[in-house]
């Protein structure tokens, strides 16, 4: 895996980030589902890393899978994410991290039968990000 191009000690993310969030990118925790700011935003826009504020998704390719979290089912750039085995919880997941900073975002999921171009469901925590909405 590539170095991130941001790399902070853990206490200066401490300082950038706060608990809640640190804990979701920076330590790979998930908030609850059905309770992040974006599960059933509709506005359209551009999701950036909350760490670092790289652009990762765009509200054209975010979906409703009725999950508890943000689903999109591709990045805004093949380049934005990088995709990690995780074994973690008994069971392999693909997780998804920022490109940038290597940040957690959440994790990504294939073949469930979603109506999408992909049949991927990137599952992402709301905290993980920040929309910023189109002003056309």
């Amino acid at each position: 895996m590539p170095a991130p191009k941001i790399q902070l000690t853990p206490q200066q993310w401490r300082a950038k980030l706060d608990p809640t969030e640190y804990a979701v990118l920076r330590e790979a925790g998930t908030e609850r589902p059905f309770t992040g700011e974006y599960t059933d935003t509709t506005a359209e826009g551009v999701y950036s890393c909350r760490a670092c504020g790289a652009e990762l998704f765009r509200s054209s390719e975010k979906f409703e899978s009725h999950c508890g979290w943000p689903s999109f089912f591709d990045p805004a750039d093949s380049d934005a994410v990088l995709l990690r085995a995780d074994d973690s919880l008994g069971m392999r997941r693909v997780e998804v991290l920022c490109a940038n900073c290597h940040s957690h975002l959440g994790h990504v999921f294939e073949g469930e039968g979603y109506p999408t171009p992909t049949d991927k469901r990137y599952c992402i925590n709301s905290i993980s990000l920040r929309l910023h909405p189109s002003t056309s």
